[in-house]
């Protein structure tokens, strides 16, 4: 039977070729489609951003190599990076509430 942490590693590997399967090169995601998985994968997170060109912005910091595209390697470094903002958060928080 997996662990969670193995689940989650499947789940966010599944959600990567989810996407990036849908137009050109099926290992990579294009801006079109970064742009479909983030609307629909971390809602919360843009519904909160105000800047219209935040797509844009998150493929230019992604785009490691400068291809156009976000490869699964690229994905990860954002999923990291968010998750690490939100533990960040989530410990300023505890730290606000004295435990």
């Amino acid at each position: 039977m997996p662990t969670q942490l193995e689940i989650a590693m499947n789940i966010m590997i599944r959600i990567f070729h989810q996407y990036s399967c849908k137009e050109g090169d099926r290992f990579k995601l294009n801006k079109g489609e970064l742009k479909m998985l983030l609307q629909q994968e971390l809602t919360e997170f843009l519904s909160c951003q105000k800047d219209p060109q935040l797509v844009d912005k998150i493929m230019q910091d992604l785009d490691a190599n400068k291809d156009n595209e976000v490869d699964f390697n690229e994905f990860v470094v954002m999923v990291a990076a968010l998750t690490v903002a939100c533990n960040d958060y989530f410990v300023e928080q505890l730290k606000r509430k004295g435990k």
